[in-house]
Order: C-alpha cells, then structure tokens, then sequence
C-alpha cells in the first residue's frame, strides 16, 4: 500500500516539522514528507529537512508584492511535489481564501492552544492572564478563518502555579510533538472524515486517539 505524500510548510525552527519527519522515518509509518517549503530563506527547518534526505524549497514571501501573487507561487511550489496532504507547522503566515479552497480538506494544521479557546497569537500568555487550569494544543483541518476548522485531535496539560510563558510553552510543544504525529497517522490511515464542519474519526480500539493528556 502507498504511504500518503505530504508536504510541510514551515517558517521557523520546525520543531513540529521534525516530529513528522521522524516519525516518517520508521518504515511502517503510513505517510512518506516529500517536501519541506520555507516562506523565510534563512528558516532553521530547512537544513533539519535538508540533513534528513527531504527537498526544500523556498517560496520568499518579501519576494512578491502582495498576498496573492505570494500564494501563487506557493501553490506552484506545492503542486510541483504533488502531495495528498499539506501540514502547516509554524508557518507564520495567513493564507488567502482562493489558496484554501484551492486545498479544501487536504491542509491541516497545529495551534497552540485548545480551540476554540485562544485563537491567533499569544496563546500561553494569554491563557495564563486568564487563569485557566488546562492549556494545550489543537490539529485541524484549514479553513477561511483562522482557527476556525474542524478539530482532528487535542492534547491538554495543566498550567501549574508558578508557570510563565516560557515554562508553559515548552510543556505544551512537547505535547504537540506527540499530537501532531498521531493526528497525521489517523489521517494516513484513512480514519478522518470530514463531516460538515465536525471530523469524525474511526478511533478503532484506541479510544483516547484523538484526545491526549500529557504527561
């Protein structure tokens, strides 16, 4: 059986990019990351991806004079490595409606916060000025607005006293690792459908397979 294509895109380190590439690694696995594509030339994921035996590309978003014209040109780039599946991880930037539809429910994504709580930027800082007990992180499907789509899988951890910013984020990175690796093999397997604006996911004897709680 053919393992599903996937694409990233990335913008900065990729730690999240590395989980995948990682887990992609192991022969059983039931995606294959083709490509790594970078809006910022100078981006660190690109020689992780580059050192794993991965094609990189760069699509220069200071290179293209508005929005648009900028994802063009990334949908080129996409389409050059023909993948059945685009994830975003830390790709800092806000993707046109014409290039979503253009990859309606083939584009997922990982947010740093349990959606539909804490949306956009700032999600640790955010979550601990408003007291919350449980913080974490969110894969789901793209849509036109911004973290907004159909939930795949969630992972919680505690915000215990005495966290910052720093210490709160690192413990929720740690459970995206986790998360996005898992949300990735459900989708690769086939057990994600899109139901409206709700996923439904054959969880087959793992009952917790779109649910996490870390540590």
């Amino acid at each position: 059986m053919s393992r599903l294509r996937v694409a990233v895109l990335v913008s900065g380190r990729g730690s999240n990019m590395a989980a995948l590439i990682d887990a992609a690694a192991e022969p059983a696995f039931p995606a294959e990351i083709v490509a790594v594509i970078s809006n910022r030339p100078n981006a660190g994921a690109l020689a992780v991806a580059a050192r794993a035996g991965i094609a990189t590309v760069v699509v220069d978003h200071k290179a293209y004079a508005d929005r648009a014209t900028f994802d063009a040109a990334l949908d080129a780039a996409l389409r050059d490595v023909e993948p059945d599946l685009v994830c975003l991880a830390g790709f800092m930037r806000i993707l046109t409606d014409g290039f979503i539809a253009g990859w309606a429910g083939r584009l997922i994504n990982i947010h740093p916060a349990l959606l539909p709580s804490f949306k956009g930027l700032d999600t640790h800082a955010r979550a601990l000025a408003a007291g919350v007990k449980l913080h974490g992180c969110t894969v789901h499907v793209v849509t036109p607005e911004m973290d907004s789509g159909p939930i795949i899988a969630q992972a919680a951890v505690p915000v215990l006293e005495g966290d910052d910013e720093d210490a709160l984020a690192a413990r929720v990175l740690a459970a995206e690792h986790l998360l996005y690796v898992r949300a990735l093999k459900l989708w690769a397997q086939g057990r994600v459908r899109l139901d409206g604006d709700r996923v439904k996911v054959d969880a087959g004897d793992d009952a917790h397979a779109t649910a996490l709680i870390w540590p």
